[in-house]
């Protein structure tokens, strides 16, 4: 198998594009492969440890045990989040790295309280400094040269053009199951014997802070379930 030479993707849009056509007919677990070996310097995988999260542990995991596994804590989570992320901790023997808000840009729960009616441009300014900042912080600190994520198409229409692997801020992000369907999802965890986050049985699809998160009713999509239907991203994947 002739492999993609990551240098020229860094200086051609259309070498890049070259490398995701490539790219787009691998398995997940040939994607992570290619890239922890073809992408020099150091490589991490964030996770928010949300519903699905348990896929993209295990398999980047299964190529790279001692990879750091960056989780920003926001001081919002979920006490079900805080719990899930031990027990896949446990379980899969992540070297996990959580990072937080700086006190001095926390928000109280008072201006939480009155998220929604800031709207978007409150909404962005919070996940500014409570995900944003730290995840940045977090790569810096780290020196993450790949930054691999869990996103897939599906989630969203702000992500329906997810390219399996981008330069972005002048590193590489990787999104190995970008293609992949809940039905993937399922079958992987299935086949691995693998929890959804708790709040997955209690109709949480998508799970975030306690204060901007809330249960799918039928006729919703799964984006409108975050930040009051107003918005899908938080900034860290994408910038609406």
């Amino acid at each position: 198998m002739n492999l993609p030479d990551p240098v020229s993707a860094a200086e051609s849009p259309r070498a890049l594009a070259e490398v995701n056509r490539w790219l787009g007919g691998r398995t997940a677990g040939e994607r992570i492969a290619w890239a922890l070996q073809s992408l020099s310097g150091a490589h991490a995988l964030s996770s928010s440890f949300g519903a699905q999260a348990a896929v993209s542990l295990h398999l980047v995991t299964q190529l790279q045990p001692d990879i750091p596994v960056i989780l920003v804590d926001t001081g919002y989570l979920f006490r079900e989040t805080h719990y899930f992320a031990g027990a896949l901790r446990e379980r899969l023997a992540l070297n996990l790295k959580v990072y937080r808000p700086q006190r001095s840009a926390m928000w109280s729960e008072e201006r939480v309280a009155g998220l929604r009616e800031l709207g978007n441009d409150g909404i962005a300014r919070y996940n500014h400094a409570h995900k944003v900042e730290p995840m940045q912080r977090a790569l810096r600190e780290l020196g993450v040269a790949t930054w691999i994520a869990g996103v897939r198409r599906s989630q969203s229409r702000s992500r329906a053009d997810l390219d399996f692997i981008e330069l972005r801020d002048g590193r590489w992000k990787l999104h190995p199951i970008a293609d992949w369907s809940d039905r993937d999802v399922w079958q992987y965890l299935q086949r691995f014997d693998l929890p959804y986050h708790p709040l997955w049985h209690e109709g949480y699809v998508s799970i975030g802070d306690t204060h901007s998160t809330g249960r799918w009713q039928p006729g919703m999509r799964e984006e409108d379930t975050r930040f009051f239907g107003l918005r899908r991203e938080c900034g860290l994947h994408a910038s609406a």
